[in-house]
């Protein structure tokens, strides 16, 4: 007799989404601009809007909160901040570039590029392969050579004065809410915020790289494409800024 299992779509097909914020004794950092994206990618796989999480439990707590959200569950939880996550945050990461094998900005209607969805195994696939080439991390390229972003981050870089950041829109990505906040506070350090595209030899040329994201902060990225690169000052300056 064959046994009938019943599977959740949520696990067979990634059917859902997600968010992770960082977990800080004032609570969720940046709630607000979270729950909006996850409520943006729940739009993005037709599904309804999400209620609100009740986050009362977690008051006081510090950690990785992960809010996931299903066609039939709503599930939030607190785990530890990974050990890599700091060590990265503090050390920096060695980073290597890939062609994502898309045109920047011109995905199929059907794609879902832009929302945290639980299809993720891609993106761990990337920093799998990057570990095996004895780096931490990966840059997207687009196939016109743009860097886009990296499998769970965003590409924040410094050039003179001007701290910028892929725009999400024109590069089809999925918007980057640290990067965001970021270029929204660089002003009160002497920063100009800037949204543009950058080639992958324009990026090496910056004064400074970073990958984003709302655990990791910023990790600075210390080799590009095995090229070693000069830490900066700049690194525990917008990492204090950011509350980190």
């Amino acid at each position: 007799m064959n046994e009938q299992i019943l599977v959740d779509p949520a696990d067979l097909l990634g059917d859902g989404v997600f968010e992770t914020l960082h977990l800080r004794p004032s609570g969720p950092w940046l709630l607000a601009e979270h729950l909006e994206r996850l409520a943006r990618s729940a739009a993005l796989l037709d599904l309804p809007a999400p209620p609100t999480p009740e986050l009362s439990a977690f008051a006081g707590q510090v950690g990785a909160m992960r809010i996931i959200y299903t066609r039939n569950l709503l599930h939030t939880g607190v785990s530890e901040i990974p050990a890599s996550v700091l060590r990265e945050r503090r050390d920096g990461i060695r980073v290597l570039s890939a062609d994502l094998g898309v045109t920047a900005g011109h995905r199929p209607p059907w794609s879902l590029s832009a929302a945290k969805s639980l299809s993720y195994a891609s993106n761990f696939a990337a920093r799998r392969w990057a570990a095996r080439q004895h780096a931490d991390d990966v840059v997207w390229l687009s196939t016109e050579g743009y860097a886009l972003e990296g499998p769970t981050s965003s590409i924040v870089w410094l050039t003179g004065d001007e701290l910028a950041t892929v725009p999400w829109e024109r590069a089809g990505i999925l918007p980057g809410i640290t990067a965001a906040h970021l270029l929204s506070v660089a002003p009160s350090v002497g920063l100009r915020p800037v949204q543009r595209m950058i080639t992958l030899p324009e990026l090496a040329a910056a004064d400074t790289i970073w990958l984003s994201s709302s655990l990791r902060g910023l990790a600075e990225v210390v080799s590009l494409d095995g090229v070693r690169r000069a830490r900066s000052p700049w690194t525990p300056r917008l990492l204090e800024l950011l509350g980190f």
